[in-house]
């Protein structure tokens, strides 16, 4: 397994991926990858095996300490000098779950934004991911004012 930072060569199977993991109302676009890559390349990582997405991780950096919809739609909100490494998805190819790959890819974002001096992690996920976020050390904030793909988020925090 290989964990890198990816690139715009990557965009053909992280959109892939992003459409097999996440329904239609919740999936990034095509053109949103390409803002992400552009805006926050050094924020975005893919693991890969013989040359295979296997999953990928990204967020932009921000000063606030929870998601908001916005940051969804407009990656010129990264702010490199903030405070929070947020995460907007965390993909794994379905041949690939229950192997620890998440893990791994959750573990490398905290661990940078450590080394980064980040404040912490935020992210938003659904009340059923709640309990899998915990066991990282994230801590529950309640009900996301978030309301991407007309769903209900919780906002979760990780202080590093």
């Amino acid at each position: 397994m290989k964990l890198r930072i990816a690139t715009l060569t990557d965009l053909d199977a992280i959109t892939a991926l992003e459409n097999v993991c996440f329904p239609p109302n919740e999936a990034a676009s095509r053109t949103s990858f390409i803002q992400r890559l552009q805006a926050f390349p050094d924020h975005f990582w893919v693991l890969e095996s013989g040359g295979q997405l296997v999953g990928f991780i990204n967020g932009m950096v921000t000063n606030n300490e929870t998601i908001i919809d916005e940051m969804f739609a407009s990656a010129s909100l990264h702010d490199d000098n903030g405070r929070w490494q947020s995460v907007f998805g965390l993909a794994v190819a379905p041949e690939f779950r229950k192997q620890g790959y998440a893990g791994k890819l959750i573990h490398h974002l905290i661990e940078k934004s450590r080394a980064d001096g980040r404040e912490g992690v935020t992210l938003t996920c659904k009340e059923y991911l709640v309990g899998y976020y915990t066991k990282f050390g994230f801590e529950d904030r309640g009900i996301s004012k978030s309301v991407h793909g007309g769903e209900v988020w919780h906002d979760m925090t990780l202080r590093v």
